[in-house]
């Protein structure tokens, strides 16, 4: 299924096949904060149909800074060295803007995680994005039937 979306996007859209190795740490971070958002809204919009502000509020708690860093950690011994030197190059780029309710550590973390989660998009790794993804959230008890409520916030 994966290689026939990807196909149908290169296809339908006139894409030229792309080097993800070529992009900056930062472009990837550009299109893996896009991917990873909507694998999250995805998930989020599964649980049923519900109010958009909710909706909302779970995904916004999913898809911050914070909850990427945490993400990350939780995720490190799974990662190949490829792919956690994608990682360190997103987190070592310098940006020149940093999320206003971040600190800068998991500003840095996150963007890391972004830029891997557009690399693997890029090489059209969609199956082993999810898979990071979900082994991510099934680590944080954000998996199986929804997700964490503390103090009324969904959170990793």
């Amino acid at each position: 299924m994966e290689e026939s979306l990807i196909s149908r996007y290169k296809e339908a859209l006139k894409l030229k096949d792309m080097d993800a190795d070529i992009y900056s740490p930062l472009v990837l971070a550009y299109i893996g904060d896009a991917i990873y958002e909507l694998v999250i809204r995805t998930k989020v919009v599964n649980h049923g149909n519900t109010q958009v502000n909710k909706l909302h509020k779970r995904t916004a708690a999913l898809v911050k800074a914070e909850a990427q860093a945490r993400l990350y950690m939780l995720l490190e011994d799974e990662l190949t060295e490829e792919e956690k030197a994608v990682y360190r190059r997103g987190r070592n780029s310098k940006t020149t803007t940093m999320a206003k309710n971040a600190t800068m550590k998991d500003y840095r973390m996150a963007t890391g995680f972004e830029a891997l989660m557009g690399w693997l998009y890029l090489k059209g790794s969609m199956d082993r994005l999810v898979e990071l993804v979900a082994s991510g959230l099934s680590k944080a008890g954000c998996l199986d039937g929804g997700e964490k409520e503390t103090e009324g916030k969904t959170g990793i």
